[in-house]
């Protein structure tokens, strides 16, 4: 039990540091795009950086020893789904500013419920009922807020989307990862995105080496902490403790973002949002402890 405990509060630890480290890409992002360089460009140079990184800690000649099928899937996981949901949540950028990202990004615990609903695999109990209308809630006000605290629609509708893009994310690169060790999964999932991403900007002209230090300081934190430091951690938690209990620890990365926005780019930390998001958050809690009484019933 000893083991089992400590194994559960590291791998609690690891998620919070995934979730800071997470939190720290729309602000960085935003800056390097304010300094003039595209986001296709910002991300390509993130994500070889990150696996040049990554190289030379995660063994990638191990590559052989393991299902070539399971490499694949990691790499395709990184290159389709990981790329999309950056792509999605990081243009919203242009149109919403960060602390309502995170919050609506968030709702994907929400969403995964009723998915899982939908197909059967779930029950919508009453305490799930109340949680999704939470969460719906949290979104509503910070949708409809007074007319200087608005959201533009386009932002909201790619947040929201890569949202639900992320709910099954999650799950799949839970099953897909096992077996293989944290950091060269995390290597595959960078690769495959790093791809996606370069090819994106040499078939727009975007791949270019930017001229200004600022920028490459940021693009270099994203790919070492928004990057290697966040997938790494992810995956060993999410090995430890699952993506229903990895959501509900994450709740802190949309908090931090707001008030990483708010303290760095001066971003307006509104009513709308903290109360949106605290709703959203509640709704998230609320799921996880449904989940654990439900477990707990089910024991003998």
């Amino acid at each position: 039990m000893q083991n089992e405990g400590g194994s559960a509060g590291r791998a609690t630890f690891l998620i919070v540091v995934a979730s800071l480290s997470f939190g720290s890409i729309s602000v960085l992002t935003l800056l390097i795009t304010r300094a003039g360089v595209p986001l296709l460009t910002a991300m390509a140079w993130r994500y070889v950086l990150g696996a040049i990184l990554l190289s030379a800690v995660s063994q990638p000649w191990r590559m052989t020893e393991y299902p070539s099928r399971q490499i694949a899937q990691l790499l395709l996981i990184g290159g389709c789904g990981q790329a999309l949901i950056t792509y999605l949540s990081l243009h919203a950028l242009e149109y919403i500013p960060v602390g309502p990202l995170a919050f609506l990004f968030y709702t994907y615990p929400a969403w995964v419920t009723l998915i899982a609903a939908v197909r059967g695999s779930e029950k919508l109990t009453t305490l799930r009922v109340v949680a999704l209308s939470l969460a719906l809630a949290g979104v509503v006000v910070m949708v409809g807020a007074p007319a200087a605290e608005k959201l533009n629609p386009v932002g909201v509708a790619l947040a929201l989307g890569s949202a639900l893009l992320y709910s099954a994310y999650l799950p799949a690169l839970n099953s897909i990862q096992r077996g293989v060790p944290a950091m060269l999964s995390t290597f595959l999932l960078v690769v495959g995105a790093g791809i996606t991403f370069v090819l994106s900007a040499l078939l727009t002209g975007k791949l270019y080496l930017p001229g200004a230090v600022a920028p490459w300081v940021n693009i270099f934190l994203l790919a070492l902490v928004s990057t290697v430091i966040a997938f790494s951690t992810l995956i060993k938690g999410l090995a430890v403790l699952g993506p229903v209990r990895v959501a509900i620890i994450s709740t802190v990365e949309p908090f931090f973002t707001a008030i990483l926005g708010a303290l760095v780019i001066g971003t307006p930390l509104t009513v709308a949002t903290l109360f949106g998001g605290v709703l959203i958050a509640a709704a998230v809690l609320l799921l996880q402890w449904s989940s654990r009484a439900r477990e707990a019933i089910a024991l003998p």
